[in-house]
């Protein structure tokens, strides 16, 4: 079944990297060819311990960022597989805003590779993908979020759910706000679903990118009133 879908999307998109358009590059492959990969940078240690931003240099010990240190955060910690550049960053712009959703593929792949290994060695609840508000979702007519988290879900055997948060505010693009204005166009943007109570639950947070974390932060706050014990984030991709 697998070879006949294979095919069938090798009729409709031939198999050439989408992003070079030069190598070969199957669709199981996420239509990403392998000079294409060499591109990607995995986050290894060391990194900040609460938000996951990478440090350039040699460390033995753990740390904590100074831009963590500064902020309320409600979230235990956040990780990202790959640094948000190059061929990543095109695959994730491409895949959210120009429909291109044949890189889902690529782009979960990363996730799986980087946060499988860990979270299937630790006791969680639930993965639960940051959620659009319905008029975005409309717009879009998918949920990258939600795409990448269902991969994740799959490779970890964690529940996913889509129907414990919930955008309630169209809140502007982030793109161009500063921290302390993603924080604020952030604020009271998620709420819990109205009768849920998560009585000590732990939650697996995933989106896309990380980049201040005010997205994910707003979204933990969320889960941490309706009772959860502690949220992780993971991303795809990590802005510098």
């Amino acid at each position: 079944m697998t070879g006949v879908l294979t095919d069938c999307l090798n009729l409709l998109y031939p198999p050439v990297c989408q992003l070079c358009q030069k190598q070969r590059a199957e669709a199981t492959e996420g239509f990403v060819c392998a000079k294409c990969w060499s591109h990607v940078r995995f986050i290894r240690a060391p990194f900040c311990e609460r938000c996951g931003l990478p440090f350039e240099g040699e460390l033995t010990t753990s740390f904590v960022c100074t831009n963590c240190n500064d902020l309320k955060l409600f979230f235990t910690s956040a990780r990202s597989a790959v640094v948000a550049k190059t061929v990543v960053l095109e695959a994730v712009h491409r895949f959210k805003y120009s429909n291109a959703l044949w890189f889902e593929n690529f782009l979960a792949n990363l996730l799986v590779r980087a946060a499988a290994p860990i979270l299937v060695n630790e006791n969680w609840d639930y993965i639960i993908p940051v959620p659009l508000h319905p008029v975005k979702l409309r717009e879009r007519e998918f949920n990258q979020a939600a795409l990448l988290a269902a991969h994740l879900a799959r490779a970890t055997k964690i529940p996913l759910t889509t129907t414990i948060l919930n955008r309630v505010h169209p809140t502007s693009t982030q793109t161009l706000l500063t921290r302390d204005e993603r924080a604020a166009n952030m604020k009271n943007a998620f709420v819990v679903r109205k009768g849920i109570r998560l009585d000590g639950q732990r939650i697996v947070l995933v989106d896309d990118v990380f980049t201040t974390g005010a997205t994910t932060n707003a979204c933990a706050q969320a889960l941490q009133v309706a009772g959860a014990a502690a949220v992780c984030v993971w991303t795809v991709a990590r802005g510098l």
